[in-house]
């Protein structure tokens, strides 16, 4: 039989590289729907969704990532995924409570932190003003 062709698909979080593996076939959602890549798929890039990510192993081992919005760009051979936060989980519905509860989590803390950043902004701006008025 014949070896079947296969992607490098690395999953890229901002603190470390979550996977770095083979895969022969990909599963994600972007915003305009959920899509499927092989080897010779055209190169693109596209924004993902929270949501699954499924590829499956040369070996045929399917395995599933919740991921969490994100940029996926795929180059000849290559597919990299970058995403605040993504969890490889055993089964999809392992990782359903995962993107509920974590991802929430995250969003949540991304809404106070931005939040505070518009609180600085205004008080930035409130002292330029004042700054200027007394010039």
């Amino acid at each position: 039989m014949a070896e079947q062709a296969s992607m490098r698909l690395k999953v890229l979080l901002p603190t470390e590289v979550l996977l770095d593996t083979a895969a022969v076939r990909l599963l994600a959602e972007a915003e305009n729907g959920a899509f499927g890549l092989l080897p010779r798929h055209v190169d693109f890039v596209t924004s993902l969704t929270a949501g699954i990510l499924a590829y499956e192993a040369p070996e045929g081992e399917e395995v599933n990532l919740a991921v969490n919005e994100g940029t996926l760009v795929k180059c000849g051979r290559e597919v990299l995924v970058s995403t605040r936060a993504a969890v490889v989980g055993p089964d999809l519905e392992s990782l359903d409570p995962v993107i509920r509860e974590e991802f929430a989590v995250l969003d949540d803390h991304e809404r106070r932190a931005r939040s505070a950043l518009k609180r600085l902004e205004a008080g930035t701006l409130r002292r330029f003003k004042e700054l200027e008025e007394r010039s």
